[in-house]
């Protein structure tokens, strides 16, 4: 267990994980560039536009899905970064000639690639998941579990599967190796890999909360990672150690935050599930009385009342860039002694954070349980179960006639026929969880026999 202050010369690394002893490439762009292109130009990023944000995936209106949400989080995270980085070089000059200068870019990355790992369906398809394992089917592997090496499941295996996350999956599509393990993959650097870990621990750590980092496979990755960039480990238990966040992983996190509450208000408004004078209200209450009141002026100017929410939304979230950077800074030594507690956007002023709590909400009530959202998660949850439990069957019982046709469907890039369990068992939820919603929905309804190829 460590103690003391992390440091931000060591904490920014551009090694790439798998890459170490390979040189730089010599080009206009950085390293931390390289991982932002890179990430646009693969097919699991551009799969996200078919993937559920929140509202069904959109017919006449459009709304946000996967891709586009993940597109604007890298935009306000790159000005998160950017605008941290120039205040915090005021107070550590002698950090000009170092990475730090790229924060902008390495939160840009990072938050490009903090959904990747998120199943069909949004929050339906990772709940569907773990609780096949949990409270389903699934069950029927708890007689795998022992406490020996073989083709078996071992305890903190088994806490994997019942508490899914999405945010484990997407470090380990960003860190996994194809079949046999040859090198493959993304290839990120260090600090975008780290910059994504929301919970930096692995699922027998995670609590009542069930939320955590990376998954038993992904450990030894994380704990490379960790002791390159000095990551303090602030509890150990049992093996296995609790790090603190790596000060990134805040930035990445308020724009997530900051773009996921208040795009679903604008979509909301869209889709007629807010009125105009509903969301008006909700935005302009992120300023004092005097701002508010230029804001509205500034607003009437524009004729069309689309146009109007779109400013609003426009200055809720300059605001509340602003007001986490300036968290962010006033607690850098509580980020890098891992003492600072909870998100930046729960330590912002009084106004916008109740004004913020107050979207949240609205949008518990109003937006994420109303008819539409509640009918997907419904569907999802129908479609992400039974894909589950068919693959599963599958690979623990591959001598079987339906097993084989299934297993000869998935791709090579998927170690289907690895040597233990849990491996078969974590390549089926790769394979799910990589789909899109119009795959997986469309997978269904071949093996049911609901539809045929080319009938």
């Amino acid at each position: 267990m460590s103690s003391g202050m992390m440091n931000w010369q060591q904490l920014l690394s551009n090694k790439r994980l798998g890459q170490e002893k390979l040189p730089h490439r010599k080009d206009d762009r950085t390293e931390f560039q390289r991982d932002y292109d890179r990430l646009i130009f693969s097919a699991p990023f551009r799969r996200l536009q078919n993937k559920t944000q929140v509202f069904p995936l959109p017919g006449s209106i459009f709304v946000h899905n996967r891709l586009t949400h993940s597109l604007e989080v890298s935009s306000v995270g790159r000005s998160l970064g950017n605008d941290t980085c120039r205040l915090l070089l005021e107070r550590h000059p002698q950090l000009y000639d170092t990475h730090f200068t790229e924060l902008g870019s390495i939160v840009s990355a990072a938050c490009l690639a903090h959904d990747l790992g998120n199943p069909p369906f949004g929050h339906s398809g990772e709940k569907a998941i773990g609780t096949y394992f949990s409270e389903g089917d699934g069950q029927f592997l708890r007689n795998y579990i022992c406490s020996d090496t073989g083709d078996g499941l071992t305890e903190k295996q088994w806490n994997d599967l019942i508490h899914f996350e999405g945010n484990a999956n997407a470090f380990r599509l960003l860190t996994h190796h194809f079949v046999g393990r040859r090198e493959g993959g993304f290839v990120m650097t260090y600090s975008t890999l780290a910059s994504i870990v929301k919970y930096p621990f692995s699922s027998d750590l995670a609590g009542q909360k069930r939320k955590f980092g990376f998954f038993q496979s992904e450990i030894a990755d994380f704990r490379k990672i960790a002791d390159e960039l000095g990551i303090l480990c602030l509890e150990e238990r049992d093996g296995s150690c609790r790090y603190a966040r790596y000060p990134l992983v805040y930035l990445v996190e308020a724009a997530d935050d900051i773009c996921y509450e208040i795009m679903d208000i604008e979509d909301a408004h869209k889709l007629k599930i807010l009125t105009t004078d509903e969301t008006q209200s909700l935005l302009l209450d992120f300023f004092p009385l005097e701002q508010k009141e230029h804001i509205r002026t500034r607003m009437h100017t524009l004729d069309d009342i689309n146009e109007q929410i779109v400013y609003l939304r426009s200055c809720v979230i300059n605001c509340l860039e602003a007001e986490c950077v300036k968290v962010f800074v006033e607690n850098e030594e509580k980020i890098l002694s891992g003492e600072f507690e909870g998100s930046l956007i729960r330590h912002i002023s009084d106004i916008p954070r109740q004004a913020f709590q107050n979207c949240e909400k609205v949008a518990f009530s109003k937006i994420y349980h109303c008819k539409d959202v509640v009918d997907i998660e419904i569907a999802g949850y129908t479609v992400i179960t039974t894909l589950t439990d068919l693959m599963i069957h599958a690979v623990t019982s591959p001598e079987k006639a339906f097993s084989k046709l299934l297993i000869n469907r998935v791709s090579t890039q998927y170690d289907i026929k690895a040597n233990t369990l849990y491996e078969r068992i974590m390549a089926v939820l790769d394979y799910i969880s990589g789909m899109t919603d119009v795959y997986a929905l469309d997978l269904y309804r071949k093996i049911k026999g609901m539809s045929l190829p080319n009938v």
